[in-house]
């Protein structure tokens, strides 16, 4: 009853403080913000522009089939996943700045390495390993970016932060193609992510955050230092959500050439999803700025829902295409609403437990997605696999449903 009391009181307060003069009067996209955001923005380019690409290169390079692609491509989420919950610790109970700047540097000395793997087990081993800087970086710079926010534009800049992942995964996969296919060369797309990933690095050393005392309230080990267990119910929606992205996302560049005759249309889709996902974002901060949280994220499910249905239905150049953006416009929604669903649950000394959580289930779910949509897709095809991706994704749309039944009845108490 108590929490319930609380949900609303904070919901009532983002209301007031839309409609206060003192909300207009903050400055949204400070300097620091401004940093935090290229410097994530950088990040998500220098993965993207490879991550579409990664099973044509082991196919092309290495002879790789789809369930080793599968295989070797999970192992770099896992890592993540792995690494997240320890990150989050790090990030809480460390300088978040010196965090953000150890992780970044490993992140782009990791790139360099791709460019000496001459077998399969060797980039195995480094795409494996990379996983874990990469997701220390993004809990770093999710939790830097709310530290650096102002408490009245907090749940609006949380909703526009995700815009720079949005714009990377827009525009990398494109440059990418069209890189490949100019040069033919896959070291100059090795080379490209290196150089963004040290921009991104530059900008991120010019972040100044508040000092703040480290976290000392527990002096034993325990789970909940790791992981935010009071979230577990929208953890396992996200796993559900990330592991269709994890099967759409990493077979449909080979899908789209090999049944659809769409060659080098991955850049395109991208594109689409990216710009569904910028539009949803910012039509929907206004709602978030409302403490419109579960409605936004409700509206963002079923939309997507149908995007994936879209997908794994209509095996035509319009269903691939139509799909992106429909998807796009769902997780736009749904996805900062969770965000704040995380930071919400959290007290503020574990935001970055926040936030190591809410991308530890994504985690789980991408690399679920890969490894069993490879296993699917070599055994029964691909639109198997894609109707296993929809059906999924409709679990977490009852559970998440369930949910915001739940606390719109302890709501009405």
């Amino acid at each position: 009853m108590q929490q319930a009391q609380k949900r609303y009181t904070d919901s009532t307060i983002m209301t007031e403080i839309d409609a206060s003069p003192e909300r207009h009067r903050v400055r949204l996209w400070n300097a620091n913000y401004t940093r935090v955001w290229i410097s994530s923005f950088m990040l998500y380019f220098s993965f993207m522009l490879l991550m579409p690409l990664f099973p044509l290169y082991l196919r092309d390079t290495f002879g790789a089939d789809k369930e080793t692609i599968g295989w070797v491509l999970s192992g770099y989420t896992v890592c993540a996943m792995m690494v997240r919950p320890l990150s989050g610790f790090l990030v809480d109970s460390f300088k978040r700045k010196i965090v953000l700047i150890v992780c970044y540097t490993l992140v782009t000395l990791f790139f360099v390495g791709y460019l000496a793997a001459g077998s399969l087990m060797l980039f195995t081993l480094l795409r494996t390993l990379h996983g874990g800087p990469f997701g220390a970086t993004t809990v770093a710079t999710t939790t830097v970016a709310i530290d650096v926010l102002h408490p009245t534009r907090r749940a609006e800049g949380i909703g526009y932060f995700g815009l720079a992942n949005n714009f990377a995964t827009a525009f990398s996969p494109m440059i990418a193609v069209l890189l490949l296919r100019t040069f033919s060369s896959y070291d100059l797309l090795f080379w490209v992510s290196i150089v963004s990933s040290t921009i991104g690095l530059i900008v991120s050393i010019g972040v100044k955050v508040d000092e703040r005392a480290p976290n000392t309230s527990h002096h034993v080990l325990s789970l909940d230092r790791f992981l935010l267990l009071q979230a577990w119910k929208e953890s396992l929606c996200m796993i559900c959500y990330s592991l269709s992205y994890g099967i759409l996302s990493t077979y449909l560049a080979i899908y789209g050439e090999e049944e659809l005759g769409i060659e080098g249309g991955t850049g395109l889709f991208f594109m689409l999803l990216a710009g569904g996902l910028a539009l949803s974002r910012i039509t929907g901060a206004r709602g978030l700025r409302r403490g419109q949280v579960y409605r936004n994220a409700t509206e963002g499910v079923l939309v997507s829902l149908v995007g994936y249905l879209m997908f794994a239905s209509i095996h035509h150049p319009i269903g691939f295409y139509g799909a992106a953006l429909v998807i796009g416009l769902g997780n736009g929604h749904m996805y900062p609403a969770f965000q704040n669903m995380f930071v919400d649950i959290a007290p503020n000394s574990k935001r970055g437990t926040a936030m190591s959580t809410l991308l530890t289930s994504w985690d789980l779910g991408v690399g679920l997605g890969v490894l069993l949509g490879g296993i699917i897709a070599e055994t029964h095809g691909y639109h198997a696999a894609f109707w296993v991706m929809w059906i999924i994704n409709l679990i977490g749309v009852a559970g998440y449903l369930y949910i915001a039944r739940q606390k719109t009845m302890e709501k009405a108490k």
